[in-house]
C-alpha cells in the first residue's frame, strides 16, 4: 500500500513543481518577449515531463502488482501446507482409530468389558 502513496506523492510532486515553475515564469518581472519564450520552452518540456510521471506511476502500479502477486503466492502456500498438515494429522489419527479398535477387537476381556 505504502507503493502506491509514494507513486501518489511523486506525482504530486511533480504536477506541483510544474505549476509553480510556470507561476514563476507568468510572475516574474520579464519582457513580454522572455516571457513567451520561457512559456515556449516550459511547452515543449511538458510531454517529456507527462511521459516521466506517466512512467512513474507505471513503475509504481508494476511494483504493487507484483507485491500483491507475492503476497497471494505466499498465502496460497502457506494455505497449501495448512492443508497437507490437516490431512497428515486426519490419516494419523485414523490409523490410531484403527490400531485401538483392532486392540479392543483382539482382547477378550475388553469385549466383555463391553458386553457388562
Amino acid at each position: 500500500m505504502s507503493n502506491n502513496r509514494s507513486g501518489v506523492f511523486i506525482g504530486g510532486l511533480m504536477l506541483g513543481a510544474t505549476i509553480g515553475a510556470l507561476t514563476g515564469v507568468l510572475v516574474a518581472p520579464r519582457t513580454g518577449r522572455e516571457t513567451r519564450k520561457l512559456l515556449k520552452k516550459s511547452a515543449d518540456a511538458i510531454p517529456e515531463l507527462a511521459e516521466d510521471l506517466s512512467t512513474s506511476v507505471q513503475i509504481q502500479a508494476d511494483r504493487l502488482s507484483a507485491s500483491a502477486l507475492r503476497n497471494w503466492d505466499e498465502t496460497l502456500d502457506r494455505l497449501r501446507d495448512a492443508i497437507a498438515s490437516g490431512i497428515d494429522a486426519s490419516q494419523r489419527e485414523s490409523q490410531v482409530l484403527k490400531r485401538q479398535q483392532a486392540n479392543q477387537d483382539s482382547d477378550p476381556l475388553a469385549q466383555e468389558l463391553e458386553r457388562s
